[in-house]
């Protein structure tokens, strides 16, 4: 055996351990919401601490992530095997391609932290820090993918989830950061006792401080019961088709879709599932459909407008998702959008899906790149012009949110205009049945929270539900059931800080955090010849 053959293995321990590690984190995620495993990015501090090298930090912090996003977003196959004799071939690239490519926001935090702080609790501090800022820009870079924030890994435990009202996604994942990796310093001597103690306590204290306050928040936020807790009046029926996507757009059974969301729609069939405080008897005044649950193109035939009217309520609306075909001279448009109409074949108003999914609904580069886009379409959806308050008969003013536009937390709401409530209306078929669906929910009840704003979501197989603005779930149809689901609209709290003024409270954050972290860094610094 040559010589160099242990030291060849053992250099490479630790990366595998940081990749098991991160796959181990990614337990803390829907649906099952282990939170013991957030803990794990202690370890990712920990090699990070213990790196030789700033290149060796970087490392090490890749492979950590690497497992993580692997883990945390294997469910991305599902969506290649819906057209598998395309697209298949995709699948190595979007489950190891794409979590190696935001693997690299962690190296780059990795390395900066060794770097500039070495070790102990400015460690600590500035790691927290610059993850942070990394997270900050995966959700923005390139489109940005900002999916499994450290913020989800804490998604089973409500309370947990209320400070995000304060400071957002990316500002509650800094806190969750703060905790979760305060163990590393008790990593093999890495800070004196002292430090470690303070550390530890100020992580425990941090940690009651988000879960009392957060349960003070949640208990303020009255729950739906039949004397209040929602808009009086209003009655949202969610329809979950259930329509494989296999089968979506098979011409020879789209009438049967259509005839199930009609039905299912009916406001003389009574609901499947009715939510807890709906008044006996009360009808619906708004009907919810799925992203693209008319499988034609819409715009094409005032009669399909016609026939779909018949599911609108009496004096309300129906709100349903289909591709929409815009023709100006020889220019022809496609937009993923959802339509109100009302029962007089009105349509009251369209909204067009601003941030469209790479790949999925266009390919970047076409010119270049060889590929066709992941959903049936004739051709590159167009971008819509963002975040709109709407108005619509049967309900408070809405924002809508289609299916991928869910998870970014800086486009939730027109901030001109705040609405009564939120609507995500997707397709999360294309997700599969395991935790991609669960974990798309976690991020879409985020919006809530941070908002202070009812969600309603209305998902093709599933799960569609009714969230407060507390982000409790009022009323859920499961995985896979065709059903309908009445349910009050419930209130809207008042402005969170978070609605108010957005990413500032994030920003200053960080900078504070660095600026300790740095701080701490020289005065060691200048310590040390003394010593």
């Amino acid at each position: 055996m040559p010589p160099n053959s242990n030291a060849g293995r053992r250099r490479w321990a630790v990366p595998l351990a940081a990749l098991l590690a991160g796959a181990a984190t990614a337990l803390s995620l829907a649906p099952l919401h282990l939170l013991p495993f957030a803990f794990g990015h202690a370890v990712l501090l920990g090699v990070v601490a213990e790196a030789g090298s700033t290149r060796s930090a970087a490392v090490r912090a890749w492979f950590w992530a690497l497992g993580y996003h692997v883990a945390g977003l294997h469910w991305i196959a599902n969506a290649m095997l819906v057209n598998a004799g395309e697209h298949a071939w995709l699948i190595p690239f979007a489950n190891l391609g794409l979590p190696a490519c935001l693997a690299l926001f962690a190296a780059v935090a990795g390395a900066l932290a060794h770097r500039l702080f070495r070790a102990g609790w400015p460690l600590w501090l500035g790691f927290s820090a610059l993850y942070t800022g990394g997270e900050w820009v995966r959700g923005h870079a390139l489109t940005g993918f900002p999916w499994n924030l450290p913020s989800a890994t804490v998604d089973g435990w409500l309370a947990l989830l209320q400070p995000a009202s304060l400071v957002g996604a990316y500002g509650l994942s800094l806190l969750v950061l703060l905790v979760t990796t305060a163990p590393a310093l008790w990593w093999r001597g890495a800070a004196p006792r002292r430090v470690q103690i303070i550390v530890s306590a100020l992580a425990c204290l941090l940690f009651v401080a988000m879960a009392g306050g957060g349960a003070v928040r949640v208990a303020a936020i009255p729950e739906i019961t039949a004397e209040g807790g929602a808009v009086p009046g209003v009655v949202i029926r969610v329809v979950q088709g259930n329509v494989p996507q296999r089968d979506k757009w098979n011409p020879g059974l789209k009438p049967e879709h259509l005839r199930r969301y009609m039905s299912l729609s009916d406001a003389a069939r009574p609901a499947d599932i009715r939510a807890p405080g709906l008044a006996p008897g009360a009808v619906p005044t708004v009907v919810t459909w799925p992203e693209t649950a008319v499988a034609h193109l819409v715009g094409d035939s005032r009669e399909l407008e016609e026939v779909l009217s018949a599911a609108a309520p009496p004096e309300g609306t129906l709100m349903f998702g289909a591709p929409r075909v815009a023709r100006v001279g020889r220019m022809t448009s496609i937009y993923n959008s959802v339509f109100a109409i009302g029962p007089g074949a009105k349509v009251a108003w369209t909204f067009d899906k601003a941030h469209l999914v790479p790949f999925g609904e266009y390919v970047p580069l076409r010119d270049v790149l060889p590929l066709t886009a992941i959903v049936q379409s004739r051709g590159d959806f167009t971008p819509g012009p963002g975040p709109r308050t709407l108005e619509l008969a049967g309900a408070p003013p809405v924002s809508l949110l289609i299916c991928y536009e869910a998870i970014f937390p800086d486009g939730a709401v027109d901030p001109t205009a705040r609405p009564g409530w939120l609507l995500n209306a997707t397709n999360d078929a294309w997700f599969g049945r395991w935790s991609g669906p669960y974990q798309h929910l976690a991020i879409a009840r985020l919006r809530a929270i941070e908002q202070g704003l009812p969600m309603v979501r209305a998902a093709n197989t599933g799960v569609s539900t009714v969230i407060d603005a507390a982000g409790r779930i009022v009323a859920s149809i499961p995985m896979g059931m065709t059903a309908s689901m009445d349910s009050p609209l419930p209130s809207a709290a008042p402005p969170t800080p978070f609605g108010i003024i957005g990413g500032i409270p994030l920003i200053v954050m960080v900078v504070s955090l660095f600026a300790v972290a740095a701080y701490g860094r020289f005065r060691d610094g200048r310590r040390t010849p003394a010593n």
